[in-house]
């Protein structure tokens, strides 16, 4: 086997010191720029889609405070007309209970009126109502008659004594 004989070992380290330096020179001067090119182009790469990410990040929070705030917004409207309304519903809730009242008020003073005439009227004919009955009793009692101005008299004097009837 040849590459065991010492005496070629000489030319064979020359060439593999050829061979290596060929592939030294091959590698510095065309493989390696084109790997670090490559890898420049990536790093600009993932730096751009970092610088984007962070663009898009701030643009996302922007959005989401932007959006919170018209929610606030929102809610804030939303509670003054909510409370504008109920203002609204209680001031006609209680006109509409005052107009009430009112009409309730009158009808009852209307009723109390026409209940105190019915009573003066039905007591100005109690008095005619008790005379006829005390002359028709006193008639069917006694069996004669007694006059009427006597009877009317007497229902007068007794109305106006209290109705006390021991007198």
């Amino acid at each position: 086997m040849p590459q065991l004989d010492f005496a070629l070992w000489p030319p064979q380290l020359i060439w593999l010191l050829i061979c290596f330096t060929a592939l030294y020179v091959i590698m510095v001067r065309v493989a390696l720029p084109r790997i670090s090119t490559v890898i420049e182009q990536r790093r600009d790469r993932i730096a751009g889609d970092l610088d984007q990410a962070r663009e898009l990040r701030d643009k996302s929070e922007k959005a989401r405070a932007d959006y919170e705030e018209a929610l606030q917004e929102a809610r804030a409207r939303a509670h003054s007309i909510a409370q504008e309304t109920r203002d609204k519903l209680n001031a006609l809730t209680e006109r509409q209970r005052a107009m009430g009242e009112a009409t309730l008020t009158s009808k009852l003073a209307d009723a109390e009126a026409r209940i105190a005439e019915s009573k003066n009227q039905a007591m100005a004919k109690l008095d005619d109502i008790a005379a006829e009955t005390a002359t028709a009793l006193i008639g069917k009692l006694i069996g004669s008659g007694v006059s009427e101005a006597k009877v009317n008299k007497a229902v007068k004097a007794l109305h106006q004594s209290g109705g006390d009837a021991d007198g």
